[in-house]
Parts: C-alpha cells; structure tokens; sequence
C-alpha cells in the first residue's frame, strides 16, 4: 500500500449531500476531543455552548464566483466547458478548458448564458499547460460582470454532476462572504447564519475575518505515490494587521484561535511560518502533512473530505491519525451527511 493509499476510505454513495439542509446551522456537528480521545454527536447550533468566552472564531469571507463556462467550439459546434480561474489587468483570462478533441490558438468559443442563449465569443490565445489556457473575450467588460451573466456556480462534480439549480446561488456562498475570487465555496463556513453568528458574539467569541481564494486545486486528488512528490496547487490568501493582533490578544488571554475550513488553516499557517503570526498576503502553496508543528490553530471546524485528498490529510495531520480514522469511521456509520453539503465536525 502507497503513502497515499492510507488515506483511501469506503463511503456510501448515498452519504454525499446533493442539496442543503433547510437551515444551515442544523448540520449535525461530530465533536471530537483530542485530550479525551472522546467523539460526541451534537449539531452546528450548538456551538456556543461548545466554544468559551475568548475563544476567536476566524471566518474566510472570500465570495465564490459563477466561475463555470459553459458553450460551443464556433467552427465544429462541438460542446466545452470551462473553468474560469482569474484575469490580468489587460483582460487576458486564465481558464481550465475540457473538450473532445484538440483545440488550438486563434480558435473560437461561443459561450453561453443560464438560458443556452449565446452571450459572445472567447477567443484561446495560448495554451499554459495541464488544460489550462490564456483567453480573451470579444466583448470589452469587466469579467466579473460578464461572469455574472455567463457563468454558473461551480458545483464539484460530486453534487449533481456539477449541474447547478437556481437555489446554488445562494446556498452554495457563505452568508458573510465578501470578497470575489474563489471557485469553489470554504464549505466549512456554508452551516452558518445571521442568528448563530450573534449568538456567538453575544457569548464573548470573538469573530475574525482572513480571506483565501479557493482555487481548482482543491478538486483534485492526488495521483502521486508518496505525499512529497504531489504538486501542491497555490491560492491567493491575506491575513491583515488588525486580524494578527486580534488574535495576539486572545491567545495572551488564554482564549482558543477556532479555524473554520481547512482554508483557514492554511492561511493562519502560512502567515506563522516564521514561527510567529504576523500580517501577510501573497501566494500560499502550503501543504500541511505528517509530521507538521502547529502554530496558529488551536481547534478546527471542518466538514468531511474526499479521499487520498490533501484536505483530509490536513485533517488527521490536525486531529491526530487513529482518532480522526475513528472519527470517520463513526460518522459513516450513524449516516453523516459528507462533503461540500453535508455535515461536519469540531476538532476540540
């Protein structure tokens, strides 16, 4: 068995959420304990009672965007789709393009609105690599307007096909999310609400904002033998001054630093890589595995990963191996619900 293979596990098809709950925060909540070595089933709602006044509950408020491409090769009229995954300031697009067949430079796409209609011609310009292309709409407008209009949310292909519903809009984006530029949701962060939120602040926990772009990387599983060897995807992340001595002053106070999403983790992580958290933003390509030193995160909300993926390794790297195994174990067996709709859980 691989490296990598140590980190496969079985889970029942039926297991995977297609749609939300109703009510985010009614997301069944697996409390796990590292001191105790104890698992304990409770629900997302019930967070204030499981966190302490001074604990910081760091948030990542990046807002997803309808960064998924759907239209036609204008010459043969043969079906594409794309990933829209960033622009240059001279309009020139990076995307991640899927077709039958080979494309090549100079060749048009006819993109396509919610309603098949076509919406205007994306020019390919260059191939970068690993499906990846340099493109250029026809049509002079800011992208992320034209993605408003052309784009779809971009489900992982585990949830309906990829295929999105009208109530994805909003149910597939944080209520506090702010800042465009993510692909796929910080779905830790998805089981919160208005009236949770206060909830914890009223109970003396303290909320705190990072971002970090969730980029398409985080789709991917790894094909590698061994962990060293997997080319971990960079994503954008920015933790600010005001943040850091935020959270300074909790942890001097005694208070826990709360990560919600493995995003979060990163981001906090990367910032103390000097030993230290202080202000920092820039290109994080962190991949956290056996054996990592933690420095800035003492407990963890998170939801329940694919396998052989660089989240969940990040998790029972976090939560420690035989429990987290433990932990999956249980949650499968009392039917949680997994991945980006499903529930999830508080590594204590």
């Amino acid at each position: 068995m691989s490296e990598v293979d140590a980190y496969d596990y079985h889970l029942p098809r039926e297991l995977i959420a297609q749609i939300p709950l109703p009510e985010r925060s009614d997301a069944r909540l697996l409390v796990v304990r590292r001191d105790a070595q104890t698992l304990e089933h409770r629900f997302v709602r019930d967070l204030p009672d499981l966190l302490a006044s001074g604990d910081a509950l760091v948030l990542n408020d990046t807002r997803v965007i309808p960064a998924r491409l759907v239209g036609y090769r204008t010459q043969t009229r043969g079906r594409w789709e794309g990933l829209y995954l960033g622009s240059d300031e001279h309009g020139v697009w990076k995307i991640l393009a899927k077709t039958r067949g080979k494309m090549k430079p100079g060749e048009s796409v006819t993109l396509q609105d919610r309603q098949q209609a076509d919406l205007c011609r994306l020019i390919l310009l260059s191939p970068i690599g690993r499906g990846l292309w340099a493109a250029r709409p026809e049509m002079a407008e800011d992208a992320l307007q034209l993605l408003e209009r052309a784009g779809r949310v971009p489900l992982p292909p585990y949830i309906r096909d990829g295929e999105m519903a009208d109530a994805d809009r909003e149910s597939y984006q944080t209520v506090y999310a702010e800042k465009p530029g993510a692909v796929a949701a910080p779905t830790a962060g998805l089981h919160f609400t208005p009236p949770l939120l206060q909830r914890l602040n009223d109970g003396g926990i303290e909320i705190c904002r990072v971002t970090l772009h969730v980029g398409v990387g985080t789709f991917r599983p790894i094909s590698a033998a061994s962990l060293d060897q997997h080319p971990m995807h960079a994503e954008w992340a920015c933790i600010e001054a005001p943040v850091v001595a935020q959270l300074h002053a909790v942890r001097a106070a005694g208070g826990r630093i709360v990560a919600v999403g493995t995003t979060v983790v990163r981001t906090l992580e990367t910032a103390a890589s000097s030993g230290q958290l202080q202000p920092w933003q820039g290109e994080t390509d962190l991949f956290i595995r056996p054996p990592y030193e933690f420095r800035a995160v003492d407990a963890l909300l998170t939801n329940f990963h694919l396998p052989k993926s660089t989240l969940l390794i990040l998790v029972r790297t976090f939560g420690g191996d035989p429990l987290m195994r433990r932990a999956y174990d249980e949650a499968i067996a009392q039917g949680y619900r997994f991945y980006s709709y499903g529930d999830a859980m508080l590594i204590l």
